[in-house]
């Protein structure tokens, strides 16, 4: 059984049970470049999530499946993506409990490691019900904070003992590389939505101009007014005025 807690304050940190006695090879250094170089390949965030879970399987020892939690305000956490569906089946045990390794993982900032799931102290609401879902032992790790929202990357088995001190430091250094990629896609897709908001509103401006005869100026005022009275987005009321020739106030 499992029963120290993780001392590390960062996501980088080992967990309570790494001796550090793996050292990096130039075949992992190698593979990991790859997997740096086709995560940035992505622009979109979920394509990135989704790749990054297959990256775990195939190469963190132990691995038998992968998911990515967010968690929200120290309120509740999901799944935004997973390689089966063990991984959303226990987030939706730890949101209904509250308690968890990779809730741990996501609001401590530590790298969680349970050797025997179903006999680890720290969690006893949940731990009495893991052995349903066919989890023997996990690691998980910190993946990113953004405001608000923290990820964590988790690993599966349906074995005891299966993650090891080399299973963690590959884990670490992947979710590095994964944290990297998913803030980059993640600013491509922000900046996306700005343009196709801007372009929008630039349509909607130009046809109240040509309907009433009035400024650009006059015109973003009033789409900024109903956006004020109606309690909609700007860009929202810009799409509608676009797409049904009426603004609606």
């Amino acid at each position: 059984m499992s029963g120290r807690s993780n001392e590390s304050t960062g996501r980088d940190g080992p967990s309570a049970q790494d001796t550090g006695t793996f050292e990096n090879s130039e075949d992992l250094a190698r593979r990991l470049a790859d997997a740096a170089r086709e995560l940035q390949d992505q622009s979109d965030p979920q394509q990135v999530m989704d790749q990054v879970v297959a990256m775990a399987v195939a190469m963190v020892p132990g691995a038998e499946c992968a998911g990515i939690s967010i968690g929200r305000k120290r309120r509740s956490v999901s799944s935004a993506a997973a390689t089966s569906d063990r991984p959303r089946q226990f987030d939706a045990l730890q949101d209904e409990t509250g308690q968890g390794p990779c809730m741990d993982a996501l609001y401590e900032q530590q790298t969680i490691r349970s050797d025997d799931v179903v006999n680890d102290e720290r969690w006893p609401d949940l731990t009495a019900r893991a052995a349903d879902i066919g989890v023997a032992s996990m690691l998980c790790l910190q993946l990113f904070v953004q405001g608000d929202n923290l990820g964590a990357l988790n690993l599966f088995a349906d074995q005891p003992c299966a993650f090891t001190d080399e299973s963690e430091q590959v884990g670490l250094l992947l979710a590095t590389h994964a944290s990297v990629a998913v803030a980059q896609a993640q600013k491509v897709e922000h900046v996306n939505i700005a343009l196709a908001n801007r372009d929008v509103i630039g349509q909607a401006k130009g046809i109240l101009m040509e309907r009433f005869k009035i400024t650009a100026d006059q015109a973003f005022g009033l789409l900024a007014r109903v956006s004020q009275d109606t309690n909609r987005k700007l860009h929202q009321v810009a799409e509608d005025l676009t797409r049904t020739g009426t603004l609606s106030s």
